[in-house]
């Protein structure tokens, strides 16, 4: 066999594993099919332990298709030549009964006939179409082989038993499906079929086992009864002889009135999904436990088919997202988008129209102007009339859950025709209260949904037309873009617009002219404004009261604003502003004060104290997010970043369903970002910097940006000696928010605090708790000198010495310098002064402090320890600096090389403490935090030019 053939077969077979057959030991093909030339039709076949495989390449035969009909598996090639099959026919694959060719019109068919229990797979990989055939069928989970369950049949010439002898109890479901008998079990097994040779009136019986259930089907003649009862655990179905009466599960509506349907069937297990082997088509059987149960019945939906059956449920679909969930007694049977059903008051008694009451609009979310008319007698009359007779139908509704609605439905239409909405909301919601399944009536829906609406309940309303029932109603499509509008969402509210056109005109002119300026006011808001002025002559042609004609010269004010007439806007607005109606005053006012401030016809301070007043005059959708926008924006802009913060966190919890709320969480998150990360509360006072940050330290944001943030705050306080603060700042960050290299610098920084605090124990915790393997090697030799500073702090020099190793850094040298200095190994602990210095003698400029220390130090080293050569060199070098020192009398000591006894320890306790080094690391400290954090940049202005700040866009 070539290594070509070799890789085909391998890369064949996983391309067989993918596509979710199971993978075996490598096939072993035959040398004649692997050798041979690619012929117009070439078979090939490799076997395994565990299945064959026969693959059909070549020009013809990839071309091939197969399909499965009870038993047989059939290839049709597309060629009248027939294939050479001699090898199959003369020794057939494990599995296979027989092999054989027949001619069709233009093609060939290879029928395979599969032994009994036996399986396949078919599919198409590398340019060749194959079939696995297995001895057993595959889908069959691991642990079911172990499971052998005996099948014994008692026949006559009417009639055949079918005993399944299970060792425990087990649901099913039995029944017939066009000329075969299905029997489904809830859990996989071997059937034992050799005592089932006798089968009557039965041809044949075929089994299946898939993950987690068996199918059998029998074929039988088509009308003959099927009935099957539970022994134990033993189930017996009888097809053929005396029909049997079958009861038990019974198929409504869901009771809360979605588009669903519920089976009622006791002991309900799984939902088995199958294929017909001779149809092709896909079905589903529902198990249950015993005693038998069935559906008598056979209905039919759109969607489903409901199949008559002895025990358990049976479910025909073409629909592919068809659901089937069986959850103990209840069986529920839904799609995504709901199934197509009858309305609920189809099932109801029909009620005779009453004479003038209120009719059904063409459309379930339509609104009739015609509803509102009450006559000569006046609207007391008309109400008390409808009132009386819903109540009248609804106490009968009490006693008949078939009584009609119309008594009821006709008091709503009139409620809501009348604008009560929260009346007619009432009696829609105890209609659903008497009978819940009409929660799925299309009229109610869209009645209970307008009659929301148009009172501001946007959220429930948004509920009553997100259901099934009203999907394709235009009318309530115009409501949801009405609803969208009012929420800020004005591309939702364009489509929605647009989806229920046809509706619009067939609403009375109030709502016309509503609908006409929020549309406007969407049309607005997307950039088309040639729209929203077509739009806004059309709600002004509808002669609406003042109340809405003000809400479109609103609108109108807006448009004039971005048409660039702002002196035509703020006439508009300036007049708005002063009716006596808050809904449209308030947005008018606003605009005012936009278009003042950007005129600089009002100043800041007096535009604050207005928009002040507004935050508090209307509240609880698009305008209260405006005006709260508008102030903390004018409050940033002239550096009141407290009360810049407190306005925009102060859009309550009950604005968060606005889309305009998206933007004040932005406007909080950029503000904050401003202040802590790009240095604009620079210009506070480190106090007030970590009292803003405490009150707001909820906006602090996840990630490198809020660690951030926090290191620089600390490093401000640590500038000013606040260094408790600064620590428990970073303390919180590494408890709370960080883990890994992140953590373990920020801990770096937090011993830092705590040595310059004088806390080496808290220090040590800081950097052994923040241990990480992979950390760079800076920061690797920063942590290590920092625990040798702590370790030295405790007293431990040793462990201290033993921490630094031979670590030859800066940092390190200067901890080795001070540990031996307090260990009084004087010389060794001045030649590391020394040697810190390095050439300093060579730059004639003074000193600093620093340098003076490790000098002195130096100096008293070599003199407690008697080294008077390093002590003459170290005054040879350093001599001509004295005069111009800090301390000058200490270097001038330290620098001594005058014969003698020499001094003693006692003699320069004092020297020594002017030369305070933990002084001068403090220092280096500070400026290396300042470095990291950018603290060594200009601070940023506290108050920032108003122009820095975008105008907030306003809600009309």
């Amino acid at each position: 066999m070539s290594g070509a053939s070799s890789k085909r077969i391998l890369r064949t077979t996983v391309a067989a594993a993918a596509a979710g057959a199971v993978m075996f030991a490598p096939l072993a093909p035959l040398a004649q099919e692997a050798d041979a030339a690619l012929d117009p039709v070439t078979i090939r076949i490799g076997a395994n332990a565990e299945f064959t495989r026969i693959e059909f390449a070549g020009a013809v035969g990839s071309r091939a298709r197969v399909r499965r009909e009870g038993d047989r598996v059939i290839v049709r090639i597309g060629s009248t030549a027939a294939p050479d099959v001699s090898r199959l026919r003369v020794d057939p694959p494990k599995g296979v009964a027989k092999v054989e060719t027949r001619a069709v019109q233009g093609a060939t068919e290879l029928v395979l006939t599969l032994a009994a229990g036996a399986g396949m797979r078919s599919g198409s990989a590398d340019g060749a179409v194959y079939l696995n055939l297995y001895a057993e069928a595959p889908d069959a989970p691991a642990g079911s082989a172990a499971l052998t369950v005996p099948v014994t049949a008692q026949a006559s010439a009417g009639k055949v038993s079918l005993a399944f002898r299970w060792p425990r109890a087990v649901g099913a479901a039995v029944f017939r499906r066009g000329e075969a008998v299905w029997i489904v079990f809830d859990t996989p097994a071997r059937l034992d079929m050799s005592g089932a040779a006798a089968l009557g009136p039965a041809s044949d019986v075929h089994w299946t086992a898939g993950a987690g259930h068996v199918a059998v089907r029998v074929s039988a003649p088509n009308g003959g009864p099927v009935s099957a009862r539970a022994d134990g655990s033993t189930w017996t179905v009888t097809i053929g002889g005396e029909p049997v009466a079958v009861e038990g599960v019974r198929v409504d509506r869901d009771d809360a009135g979605k588009p669903a349907l519920v089976a009622h069937m006791a002991g309900a297990t799984k939902a088995v999904w199958l294929t017909d082997p001779l149809a092709g088509d896909r079905f589903a059987a529902v198990t249950a436990l015993a005693p038998g149960k069935g559906f008598a019945d056979r209905r039919k939906t759109v969607d489903l088919a409901l199949l008559p059956t002895a025990h358990g449920l049976a479910v025909a679909t073409a629909a592919t997202d068809l659901a089937i969930h069986a959850d103990g007694d209840l069986v529920t049977l839904s799609r995504p988008g709901g199934l197509t059903l009858s309305p609920p008051s189809a099932g109801l008694t029909a009620a005779p129209a009453a004479g003038g009451a209120p009719v059904r609009a063409r459309y379930p979310g339509l609104i009739l102007g015609e509803w509102a008319e009450v006559g000569h007698a006046g609207f007391p009359a008309r109400h008390r009339q409808l009132q009386n007779a819903a109540a009248v139908e609804a106490m009968a509704a009490g006693e008949d859950p078939r009584a009609p609605v119309e008594a009821r439905l006709a008091l709503a239409r009139f409620l809501v025709g009348s604008g009560l909405g929260y009346e007619a909301v009432g009696v829609l919601n105890a209609i659903v209260a008497q009978a819940p399944n009409m929660g799925g009536e299309p009229e109610l829906r869209g009645l209970r949904g307008a009659a929301r609406a148009s009172i501001g309940r946007f959220e429930e309303a948004q509920g009553d037309f997100a259901s099934a029932a009203v999907a394709g109603d235009p009318a309530s499509a115009v409501w949801r873009g009405y609803m969208a509008s009012a929420r800020g969402d004005h591309v939702a509210a364009r489509q929605a617009f647009a989806a229920g056109a046809k509706a619009v005109d067939a609403f009375p002119a109030l709502w016309r002219a509503r609908f006409g300026a929020a549309h406007a006011l969407s049309a607005l808001e997307t950039g088309d404004l040639d729209a929203a002025r077509a739009l806004l002559t059309f709600s002004f042609s509808q002669n609406a009261p003042a109340a809405d004609q003000l809400a479109a010269r609103l609108v109108q004010a807006r448009l004039f604003e971005m048409d660039g007439q702002s002196d035509r806007a703020l006439a508009v607005y300036t007049a708005i502003s002063r009716a006596p109606l808050e809904a449209v005053a308030v947005p008018a006012k606003l605009g005012v004060v936009r278009l003042s401030l950007a005129k600089g016809a009002m100043k800041a301070d007096a535009a604050a104290i207005a928009l002040e007043g507004l935050r508090w005059r209307w509240r609880g959708d698009a305008t209260e997010l405006a005006v709260i926008r508008q102030l903390g924006q004018l409050y940033l802009s002239q550096g009141l970043y407290r009360e810049a913060l407190t306005a925009l966190k102060g859009a309550g919890p009950g604005l968060h369903r606005l889309d305009g709320a998206s933007d004040i969480q932005a406007d909080l998150g950029a503000a904050f970002r401003m202040l802590f990360l790009e240095g604009g509360a620079d210009g506070l006072q480190p106090v007030q910097a970590l009292g803003l940050f405490y009150d707001f330290r909820e906006l602090t944001p996840i990630g490198a940006d809020g660690d951030e943030m926090v290191r620089r705050l600390a490093r401000r306080l640590v500038d000013v000696d606040l260094l408790d603060q600064a620590a428990e700042l970073l303390k919180y960050q590494i408890d709370n928010r960080l883990d890994g290299v992140a953590k373990a610098q920020v801990a770096t920084d937090l011993a830092t605090v705590y040595l310059m605090d004088r806390q080496p124990e808290a220090a040590l915790q800081a950097i052994w708790t923040s241990r990480t393997t992979l950390l760079p090697s800076a920061l690797n030799a920063e942590r290590r000198a920092l625990e040798a500073r702590a370790l030295a702090g405790l007293g431990r020099y040793d462990h201290a010495l033993e921490v630094l190793g031979s670590d030859s850094s800066t940092e390190a040298r200067d901890v080795r310098a001070e540990v031996l200095w307090k260990q009084e190994k004087w010389t060794a602990a001045a030649a590391l002064y020394e040697a810190r210095l390095g050439d300093r003698f060579k730059d004639p400029t003074a000193l600093t402090a620093d340098e003076e220390a490790r000098l002195i130090r130096a100096g008293v080293g070599y003199s407690l320890g008697r080294d008077a050569a390093a002590l003459t060199r170290l005054s040879r070098n350093y001599r001509p600096f004295v005069a111009g020192a800090r301390a000058r009398p200490a270097l001038s000591i330290a620098l001594d090389t005058g014969a003698g006894e020499g001094p003693s320890a006692g003699d320069f306790a004092a020297l020594t403490a002017s030369a305070d080094t933990f002084a001068g690391w403090v220092s280096t400290m500070k400026a290396e935090l300042r470095r990291k954090t950018g603290g060594d940049r200009p601070a940023a202005p506290a108050r920032p030019q108003a122009a820095a700040a975008a105008p907030a866009g306003p809600a009309a």
